[in-house]
C-alpha cells in the first residue's frame, strides 16, 4: 500500500455549469476535504482558467461541467461548439504539465466537437448522433433515479474504504466508452441495454422518457475508472447527478479519494510511467 502524506496545504479547482446542477449539494461535497483550499469557477469563464498556469497553481481540478454544448440554439439544438485552437493547445499543455484531473457525471458529454476530449476522459455521451473513432453512433441514452449496485473492481487508492459493493440511486448513461483504454474501478449491476434507457436527442426535443425510433448498442457498465493523458492522472466517476447521489456516503468518499489520489506524488509518478 502506498502511504500518501496529506498534511501539506493543497489547492483544488472545481469547474461546473453547462448543465443545470444543485449548487449547494455540489459545494457540500468538498467540505470534508479540509487539507484543500477550494476555488470554484463556472463555464464559460472556466475556459480562461484551464491551461498550463492552472497546472502550476492547483494540485487537482474537478470538472462537473459540460462545455461545447449549446442548448439555446433555436434552430437545431443542441448546437455543438468547437473550442478555439488556443484553448485546445492550452488544455493539452495543462495535461502535459501533469495536473491531476477528476471528471464527474455529465463532464463526459463535454466538447463533443473536439474528438480529443473523448480520448482525455475515456468516452463520450452524445446528445445527437455523432461519429467517434470513425464509428457512427446514435444519440446516447439516459435513465434517472436508478437504484443500482456498484461493485468495486480492484483495490486502488480511489476505492480505499469503499465496500466491495454498495447500493445508490443515480442517473446512468448508455454511451460509448473506451473500455480497453481505462482501468475499471467500479461496475454497475444495471443492464446497459437500450430498453432500459431513453433517447437524449428526443429529450432535448421536448419528448422526455422516449425510445421512439431510437436504438443504441449495448453499453459497458463501468461507472468509474482511472487513466492518464500526457502526464496527468485522471479519474472519471459516472455518478453525481443530484443531491441524492452527491450525499451518498460511499460516493462522497469516492470523490474525496479521487481528488486526493490525483493530487498525490504517487499518482503523478504512475501517470508519467505510462
Amino acid at each position: 500500500m502506498t502511504i500518501i502524506n496529506y498534511s501539506a496545504p493543497k489547492k483544488l479547482l472545481t469547474v461546473a455549469r453547462g448543465h443545470p446542477y444543485e449548487r449547494d449539494a455540489f459545494a457540500e461535497l468538498f467540505t470534508e476535504l479540509e487539507e484543500f483550499e477550494v476555488c470554484h469557477v463556472e463555464q464559460p469563464v472556466a475556459q480562461q482558467v484551464l491551461g498550463p498556469k492552472a497546472a502550476k497553481e492547483f494540485d487537482a481540478i474537478l470538472c462537473y461541467d459540460m462545455p461545447g454544448v449549446d442548448f439555446t440554439d433555436p434552430n437545431d439544438p443542441p448546437g455543438l461548439v468547437e473550442p478555439s485552437a488556443t484553448f485546445k493547445q492550452d488544455y493539452l499543455d495543462m495535461l502535459e504539465a501533469g495536473v491531476g484531473m477528476v471528471f464527474m457525471h455529465h463532464a463526459i458529454a463535454g466538447w463533443p466537437a473536439w474528438p480529443e476530449f473523448a480520448e482525455i476522459i475515456g468516452g463520450r455521451f452524445h446528445y445527437r448522433p455523432a461519429q467517434l473513432r470513425g464509428v457512427d453512433w446514435p444519440d446516447s441514452g439516459y435513465r434517472h433515479e436508478v437504484t443500482h449496485t456498484v461493485s468495486k473492481q480492484i483495490d486502488h487508492p480511489v476505492t480505499e474504504g469503499i465496500p466491495d459493493s454498495f447500493e445508490m440511486v443515480d442517473e446512468l448513461y448508455l454511451c460509448p466508452l473506451f473500455a480497453d483504454d481505462v482501468i475499471p474501478l467500479l461496475r454497475s449491476n444495471y443492464d446497459y441495454n437500450e430498453n432500459n434507457f431513453y433517447s437524449a436527442s428526443r429529450a432535448i426535443a421536448g419528448d422526455m422518457f422516449s425510445q421512439e425510433g431510437w436504438s443504441h448498442p449495448a453499453g459497458t457498465p463501468f461507472v468509474g475508472w482511472v487513466k492518464h493523458y500526457g502526464n496527468s492522472p485522471i479519474v472519471y466517476l459516472q455518478g453525481g447527478d443530484d443531491s441524492t447521489a452527491m450525499s451518498d456516503e460511499n460516493f462522497r468518499r469516492l470523490v474525496h479519494n479521487a481528488v486526493r489520489w490525483v493530487s498525490s506524488e504517487a499518482a503523478h509518478e504512475w501517470a508519467k510511467s505510462q
